[in-house]
């Protein structure tokens, strides 16, 4: 069995209501598609319990949502959801243009390098076969169907790029919500994520020379339409072309992780590293571009309001009466807001909940994975954050201190469209929201995770999980716009 070290958190409920300290409140990624499971019918619980017991629920008592309640909930769902916060980073974020230009890199695969696995064997769950190249794009591991999520690999859990990851793909809707990003908060600006996806061996496989010399080849006109003229990436003399299947990783060990260096990258000592200073900075700005485009167009991709919020806006008929006492427990028994607060369901922070790993793509087993306690400065030292050159700003999201509560504490996810998901927990290893609840219910585990936890047993009732359930349900919007979910 191969082990990879990594953590993982869907913070549903009951987390203790004290922040982990080291990290702002603006925390971040991320992340939809297929069913969450669970047996509860969203206007009427006897269909059974929302948890594993397999106890009947055939009570039906009346909501019961007092003023303090209700004042929660309408803090839940504003008149009209807010957009995406003005990102300083980025002085691309809300152009049209350049949101046009990411839709198509988001969908382009060219610039990927081999595929490294041997579980790259041509059928549908994986994107080609072994060697093959130019296959993987951002859509492959967030399929825009299914709410941006990885339906496509092997048991719907982590993703199968160019090799294994070793964490789900989150659902890219409303990401344009966070400023540090992924499930550790390791990336600490939309624009610069990309890199983590290009330079990474077991997802593009691409570090950073090849790709520019494919934005010059593939996007010229759109690039230079938007940012400017290019350098001339034709003259090989000055800028190398590697062919697909040199660039990147060209081996993975028994971890997959990569045998040897990546040509192309930074640190190769060959092709990138012979380039002109000017030059490394040239291509690096290029790709820095390249980011800045694509998150102006997952800033476009939302879920949007859902049946809770034609309730709280006056619908009476919206949500049955499950679903009310489910929205009740919400803001009260559970203490879901402890963490999943705001129009997003989302505090930004990361939280440690005691999960222990579970097998995941059949052999991956995770554990003992530091979170945020390494992710966050990790952001911090990046050369491309969003305190360095590249960046258009600094709102000051990064934090100046990394405290100790967040070791093993990972991101808060937003709730919206959470129902559609694939898998849950950042593992992806628990298979529906039922079984969240049921983890969240007895307070998560007592041992097999690094940190402390922060939950406590919440003591929910059969008839309750089914109702929380049944809630969660309520969450799921018309998600993004025809138009948004291919090519432009």
């Amino acid at each position: 069995m191969r082990r990879l070290t990594w953590g993982l958190l869907l913070v549903l409920c009951a987390c203790s209501g004290t922040p982990s300290s080291g990290a702002g409140t603006n925390g971040g990624s991320s992340a939809a598609g297929g069913g969450a499971g669970g047996s509860a019918d969203a206007g009427n619980p006897a269909g059974g319990s929302a948890g594993s017991a397999g106890v009947d629920v055939d009570d039906d008592p009346d909501p019961e949502l007092g003023e303090a309640e209700w004042a929660e909930l309408r803090a839940l769902a504003p008149d009209e959801l807010p957009p995406p916060p003005a990102d300083v980073t980025n002085a691309w974020a809300d152009d049209a243009g350049a949101a046009a230009f990411g839709q198509a890199l988001f969908f382009d695969p060219r610039f990927s390098g081999a595929l490294l696995d041997g579980d790259n064997d041509g059928t549908p769950a994986a994107l080609g076969r072994k060697g093959e190249t130019g296959k993987v794009s951002c859509a492959g591991c967030h399929v825009p169907e299914n709410g941006f999520s990885d339906t496509r690999s092997l048991r719907r859990q982590i993703s199968l790029g160019a090799g294994w990851g070793i964490r789900r793909a989150p659902s890219l809707l409303d990401v344009g919500q966070s400023k540090l990003l992924m499930w550790d908060g390791r990336r600490g600006a939309l624009f610069n994520q990309l890199f983590g996806v290009l330079e990474s061996e077991v997802e593009m496989n691409s570090p950073r020379l090849y790709p520019a010399v494919k934005v010059f080849e593939n996007h010229r006109e759109a690039y230079e339409a938007i940012f400017g003229p290019l350098p001339p990436l034709d003259d090989e003399a000055r800028f190398p072309h590697l062919k697909a299947e040199e660039t990147g990783c060209l081996r993975l060990d028994k971890d997959n992780k990569c045998v040897g260096v990546k040509r192309g990258a930074p640190g190769d000592g060959a092709e990138f590293d012979a380039l002109a200073p000017e030059d490394r900075d040239a291509v690096t700005r290029i790709l820095v571009n390249v980011g800045k485009a694509m998150a102006a167009y997952q800033r476009l991709l939302s879920c949007g309001p859902g049946p809770f919020d034609a309730w709280v806006h006056g619908d009476e008929t919206a949500l049955g009466r499950a679903e009310q006492r489910g929205a009740a427990l919400f803001v009260g028994k559970a203490r879901c807001t402890s963490c999943h607060s705001g129009p997003y369901f989302s505090d930004e922070r990361f939280h440690n909940v005691g999960l222990r790993p579970g097998v995941v793509g059949t052999v991956f087993l995770g554990a003992d994975d530091p979170g945020a306690s390494v992710g966050i400065p990790l952001a911090k030292a990046d050369p491309l954050s969003s305190r360095g050159a590249y960046s258009d700003g600094d709102d000051g999201r990064l934090p100046d201190e990394v405290g100790p509560g967040l070791l093993g504490a990972f991101r808060t996810p937003r709730l919206r469209c959470v129902a559609e998901r694939p898998s849950f927990m950042h593992t992806g290893h628990v298979g529906s929201l039922a079984d969240v609840i049921d983890f969240f219910d007895r307070g998560g585990e007592q041992v097999g995770f690094p940190g402390k936890n922060e939950l406590v047993p919440l003591g929910l009732s059969a008839r309750e999980r089914a109702d929380l359930l049944a809630f969660l349900k309520t969450l799921t919007g018309p998600g993004p716009s025809a138009e948004l979910l291919g090519p432009p």
